[in-house]
């Protein structure tokens, strides 16, 4: 077997170890490299190895998770749709909102690697259509910047979900609710 191949194989073990341990358990924080390791047959260095951390290991669990939920939401299909970019914004977020939603566990062990460590070098998956929103009337930083703040936001906000719903009344366990919540910050952010 290949080192790339058995790379590969370790790195799924590690995501399925640690899909299945973050589903087990209350606290998705209390997950340790260690229990990921060991439920992978793998040692703990190969985590730091594959992933660069215990967080982003975690975070490209969800991303592969989420990459599944996408896949079934017929997602392809509406990117290929000509609708306005901001309408096609609006839903992609609210999919991905729902996603974040439906899996508070991911959520809240993901959102401090999102926020505070997460390579803002890579593009979003929102660049590309902001850019098509503004037409070259913001440059490309600028674009990016506002890819950046609409999914740093709506993710600080599913995570602050029952502060939200105490402090703001919104309850964004509701589609209706967080449909709502979802336009309007995209509003917010594009102009209406």
């Amino acid at each position: 077997m290949q080192k790339d191949e058995k790379l590969n194989i370790t790195k799924e073990k590690l995501l399925d170890a640690t899909f299945s341990l973050m589903e087990e358990t209350d606290d998705p924080l209390n997950v340790t490299s260690r229990q990921i390791a060991e439920r992978a047959g793998a040692k703990p260095s190969m985590i730091n190895y594959c992933f660069g951390s215990r967080e982003n290991l975690i975070y490209q669990t969800f991303q592969k998770q989420y990459m599944d939920f996408l896949n079934e939401t017929e997602v392809a299909e509406l990117i290929r749709s000509d609708i306005p970019p901001k309408d096609l914004l609006k839903k992609l977020h609210f999919i991905v909102a729902k996603c974040l939603v439906d899996n508070p566990k991911f959520t809240r062990a993901i959102t401090g690697f999102i926020l505070f460590s997460r390579d803002l070098s890579k593009e979003s998956f929102s660049y590309p259509y902001v850019k098509r929103h503004y037409a070259g009337r913001k440059t490309d930083k600028e674009c990016r910047l506002i890819a950046y703040e609409m999914s740093s936001m709506m993710q600080l906000i599913i995570y602050r979900k029952e502060d939200i719903k105490k402090d703001f009344g919104i309850d964004l366990d509701k589609e209706k609710e967080l449909k709502k919540y979802i336009d309007m910050r995209i509003d917010l952010l594009l102009g209406e």
